[in-house]
């Protein structure tokens, strides 16, 4: 009978060391800076980042996400519409699908990363719409796209007892090529496309 116990003491604790949060949410706010062929026509910029990852086991991680720089081609325009002139700014969509090596210290509380992938480049120029109810097509609004990959590294600490928010700092190099039309100072030809980011993080864990 004591044997029995001291068994289901020690499956107790090792069960309790070996949680792990699976679910992870993360919000990123930085700046992206372009490079290669992008680094005279594009700006460096505001960037924010959106991710979810599951991580299926201890030490790895697989992503999936969305970030968004903010306007690093320059546009300025307008395009007349039947309602007036609607202001066209440029966006540069990233999303990133991979995974991360994970190594977790000081008791599960800091979380140390490094991983990549393949990624979806999408640099658009986009009208303001008037209404969330009522939207205007822009037919002078360019768009280019193309594949690429990514690599990553950071670091998050968990802030709370439970492990479920953390801070962290994350930081990205995005390589791929993009084509389609001219954007800004960008001319409408292929181009070898390279980002350099820095994100702060929040975020959520269950």
């Amino acid at each position: 009978m004591k044997t029995l116990s001291l068994l289901a003491v020690s499956a107790a604790v090792l069960g309790g060391q070996s949680y792990y949060p699976h679910h992870n949410f993360t919000f990123g706010v930085g700046g992206a800076s372009p490079r290669a062929a992008l680094r005279e026509p594009f700006l460096t910029r505001p960037a924010v980042a959106v991710a979810y990852g599951y991580r299926f086991l201890r030490y790895f991680q697989a992503d999936a996400g969305l970030d968004t720089v903010f306007g690093a081609g320059g546009v300025r325009d307008y395009y007349e519409s039947a309602l007036g002139p609607l202001r066209i700014r440029d966006y540069q969509f990233l999303v990133p699908v991979g995974g991360r090596a994970i190594l977790p210290v000081f008791h599960e509380r800091l979380l140390l990363f490094g991983g990549g992938g393949g990624a979806y480049l999408r640099y658009a120029e986009l009208i303001r719409q008037p209404s969330d109810y009522y939207r205007v097509d822009c037919p002078v609004c360019s768009a280019r796209s193309g594949w690429g990959y990514y690599a990553l590294l950071g670091a998050n600490a968990f802030v709370d007892r439970y492990r479920h928010f953390r801070l962290g700092v994350n930081g990205k190099v995005y390589r791929g090529h993009t084509k389609g039309d001219p954007l800004g100072f960008v001319p409408g030809v292929r181009t070898r496309d390279q980002w350099v980011q820095i994100y702060g993080e929040l975020g959520f864990s269950f």
